[in-house]
């Protein structure tokens, strides 16, 4: 065989493991594309553009009022910019989803995230308007991107966690996600409601047998990395919650597995 055969084998080989990735990675990868189109469109068209979308696809109070609902689904393709910065996270945190539900427990739980958490967030609000605890304004507030659905996938990779390692997972993203929201704002409760959905959901749906290769493992390493960005922001107190999560979620499972032996032995 000659080189220039060899070569070709080898490209033949990569492209064709590249075309079965994309195939066990439909939804991811048909989404990511769909949300680059948009974003790159609207950069295109200009602020204005972009403004526009962001107010037509909000999922705030004023557009749900007003029957909207569609923005349910259509904020969940609009950006709010720089989608380059965090795409690269995303993918591989869609990717571990997708490995781990196939492509249908996918949807389910970026759907339970996106559109859950903001319907709870929504009605939150709307109380607080009528209590009178909260301004007008927050009725029209900006509410758009991929961070709710993503949250909860986060949260729904939970049972995929070593058992011996789950209690510091959880600790760790729901003591960070708990101090950003007491001194956040509406955005910050949907992370952690987001969370919430994502840790409930993750012994419900049906997952394959998750075997934690060094790719998979990449992955993870990617996407943990993603959710601290898209939970944390700028709260710069976010390691110091999250080791409180973690004694405090240690301390839980131990007193939980004393009592069960407890029971066991009565």
């Amino acid at each position: 065989m000659t080189p220039v055969q060899v070569r070709d084998n080898r490209l033949t080989a990569a492209a064709t493991r590249t075309l079965a990735g994309a195939a066990r990675l439909r939804v991811t990868t048909v989404y990511t594309s769909v949300l680059v189109g948009v974003s790159f469109t609207l950069t295109a068209l200009g602020p204005h553009a972009r403004h526009a979308a962001v107010s037509r696809m909000s999922t705030n109070l004023h557009n749900l009022s007003h029957g909207r609902i569609s923005t349910l689904v259509g904020s969940a393709f609009v950006d709010g910019g720089n989608v380059w910065v965090w795409l690269p996270g995303l993918v591989c945190l869609l990717a571990l989803g997708e490995l781990m539900w196939r492509s249908r427990g996918l949807i389910v739980a970026f759907a339970v995230g996106h559109i859950g958490a903001t319907l709870i967030v929504a009605a939150g609000l709307a109380a607080a308007l009528a209590a009178g605890w909260l301004p007008m304004s927050i009725a029209r507030a900006s509410d758009v991107g991929v961070s709710y659905g993503a949250v909860c996938v986060l949260g729904g990779l939970t049972s995929s966690i070593p058992s011996r390692w789950r209690p510091v997972w959880i600790g760790w993203w729901i003591g960070i996600a708990v101090a950003v929201a007491i001194g956040g704002d509406f955005t910050a409760v949907g992370h952690l409601l987001a969370l919430m959905l994502g840790i409930w959901l993750s012994f419900k749906l049906p997952t394959t047998t998750m075997h934690w290769t060094p790719t998979r493992l990449a992955l993870l390493t990617v996407a943990v990395a993603f959710g601290d960005f898209v939970l944390v922001g700028s709260f710069v107190a976010a390691p110091l919650a999250g080791m409180m999560g973690v004694l405090i979620a240690i301390l839980a499972s131990r007193v939980s597995m004393n009592r069960t032996a407890r029971s066991q032995a009565a």
